[in-house]
């Protein structure tokens, strides 16, 4: 079964359009800007006094000490009564930069839920190569724009270890945890993971939020092989899924873009490896299996950068029932998220 929402207008204004062989329109630059890869986290709910909810620290490494996650744990300041729920956030440092302490105060006069912040061992705000491998169950090979071909990703699974043999275990080691009562929340590419964990992993949460899934990744594979084996396999615990779109997104708008520079010409060819609106045909897809609940989101006149802080907030609304501030601006700057 399925929801379809679709949150209220907001005003934009179109100026301009794409190269035809892109065939893609952009809004205003108030509308959505190009990331900066080097910006960084600033400061955050994370650095703040203790006040409804305190945060420790934690860092995790690989088998062979190569790679590091840190992972910021948000765990209310008042006694437990029993186990409380959790929601593991992806992109763990630009997640934080969402939450102010009025967010903290009503989530915690409420379910009061544990929250669980992936970033990597950085002060970025978005760590791009990291993520791309992390995120992505599939090898993208591609040209970057220069002249030469790139293959990259495809790291998910070993990812996806990390979380539940690492991550997950020093949690619940650190605070009481309702194992059923667990939630996974990502944006972009980080969508995408949510997306392929559903379905090679449908027990390990319960509910599954999906936010602007990169779905044209590897020539649109997202859509491929994987989704059609849950699609006529899965039979097992009901699972909620919420997927999430920005209007604009789905109307193939992504944004304002430096159309001189090689590689961004070259990325948003790779976009088209998915329509626009693949999120919105995914739910109807996946509302078909047993079992699985299936809400499909859809915030007009929001791109896919800006959907980061919505997304997060709606999702924050949709588990945990505080007031829903998806249609504020973020705390900080919402640029451009590369997907």
């Amino acid at each position: 079964m399925s929801r379809i929402l679709i949150a209220p207008l907001a005003a934009w204004h179109c100026f301009a359009v794409l190269a035809c062989a892109i065939g893609l329109s952009v809004s205003t630059p108030a509308a959505a800007q190009q990331r900066n890869p080097l910006q960084k986290v600033g400061h955050t709910v994370l650095d703040e006094p203790a006040q409804s909810y305190r945060f420790e620290r934690f860092v995790i490494d690989n088998a062979d000490h190569t790679r590091r996650w840190r992972i910021h744990l948000g765990v209310p300041t008042t006694s437990p009564t029993a186990p409380a729920p959790v929601l593991y956030m992806l992109d763990g440092n630009a997640a934080a930069m969402v939450f102010d302490q009025g967010i903290l105060s009503e989530l915690a006069a409420g379910k009061a839920p544990v929250l669980v912040f992936i970033g990597y061992d950085n002060d970025l705000r978005i760590d791009s190569q990291a993520r791309t491998l992390d995120y992505t169950a599939w090898v993208d090979t591609a040209d970057d724009g220069n002249g030469s071909v790139q293959s990259v990703g495809g790291g998910a699974a070993a990812f996806y270890d990390v979380i539940a043999q690492r991550i997950k275990p020093e949690v619940q080691r650190r605070t009481p945890i309702d194992t059923q009562q667990q939630s996974l929340w990502g944006h972009s590419l980080g969508g995408l993971f949510v997306l392929s964990t559903l379905y090679t992993h449908p027990t390990a949460f319960q509910h599954y939020i999906s936010a602007s899934p990169s779905l044209w990744w590897s020539q649109g594979a997202p859509q491929g092989a994987m989704e059609q084996q849950f699609l006529g396999s899965y039979r097992g615990t009901p699972a909620q899924l919420t997927l999430m779109l920005g209007g604009d997104e789905r109307r193939g708008n992504r944004g304002v873009r430096d159309l001189t520079n090689p590689r961004v010409v070259a990325h948003l060819r790779r976009i088209g490896g998915a329509a626009p609106d693949a999120a919105y045909q995914l739910s109807r897809r996946l509302e078909e299996v047993p079992g699985l609940h299936v809400t499909y989101r859809e915030f007009a006149g929001l791109g896919h950068g800006p959907m980061l802080p919505a997304s997060l907030k709606a999702a924050l609304t949709a588990l945990y029932g505080i007031a829903d501030r998806s249609a504020m601006p973020a705390a900080t700057p919402a640029t451009h998220t590369d997907d």
